[in-house]
């Protein structure tokens, strides 16, 4: 892994998700009334989180899930639901401060929250990874990079997003830079799938792993593409 431009973005990634807009990302990710644009990101934000859990088992009892940039925890909590025993991680504490506020009673015992580096290893191993649009902000090599590390403590599937690269999403960002600066989102880094897939055929931190199911989800100022890696 580029260990500068992956510490580097990690460390303006805290800074806009602890401090610069903990607030709007509060607000963003409960049900309080938002401009429309932050609407159509929260719908998608929904959409996706729910495309995410679908790929993992319905009985998740007796296993361990890494929810790698949990934000304000709401698909750690349908996790736990299933059974996992889940440690959520994330960057900003002023998150899982509101992650904590909102964590249900019938799953206090089953999530964890911790801040932190989702690719220490100090955090163990787990049967399933869940990165629901943390890895979306690093160059397509510290992605791969950062899938390897979490496949080297993962033993059955990691499901994560990517921003595609694509003319038309190259083109709403663009429009996106006219709004005001609350209504923008932090800099991501589109990645053309062909090269992720290739990416991960030929990284030799993914050997013995594969994509599996994959699906763009869209919806306004939100796009934002999952993909499924297993094992073996």
């Amino acid at each position: 892994m580029g260990q500068d431009t992956y510490s580097a973005r990690r460390g303006e990634l805290e800074q806009y998700f602890d401090r610069t807009a903990s607030e709007t990302w509060a607000r963003l990710t409960s049900t309080a009334k938002v401009s429309r644009i932050r609407e159509t990101v929260r719908a998608g934000r929904d959409r996706m989180r729910a495309t995410l859990l679908s790929w993992l088992p319905a009985d998740l009892a007796g296993q361990r899930l890494l929810d790698a940039g949990c934000g304000t925890g709401a698909l750690a909590v349908e996790a736990a639901r299933r059974g996992a025993a889940v440690l959520a991680v994330d960057l900003a504490p002023t998150l899982l401060a509101h992650a904590s506020e909102r964590l249900p009673a019938d799953v206090a015992g089953r999530v964890r929250f911790q801040a932190g580096d989702m690719l220490d290893p100090a955090l163990g191993t787990f049967d399933h990874v869940v990165a629901m649009d943390s890895l979306i902000h690093y160059r397509a090599d510290d992605m791969l990079d950062a899938l390897a590390a979490l496949a080297a403590r993962t033993s059955t599937r990691i499901v994560f997003t990517f921003a595609p690269r694509t003319t038309a999403l190259a083109a709403m960002h663009a429009v996106g830079k006219l709004f005001p600066r609350g209504d923008r989102a932090p800099a991501i880094e589109p990645v053309a799938e062909a090269r992720l897939r290739a990416g991960v055929a030929r990284h030799p931190g993914l050997r013995g792993w594969s994509v599996g199911r994959d699906e763009c989800v869209r919806s306004g100022f939100y796009t934002s593409h999952a993909m499924e890696l297993v094992r073996g």
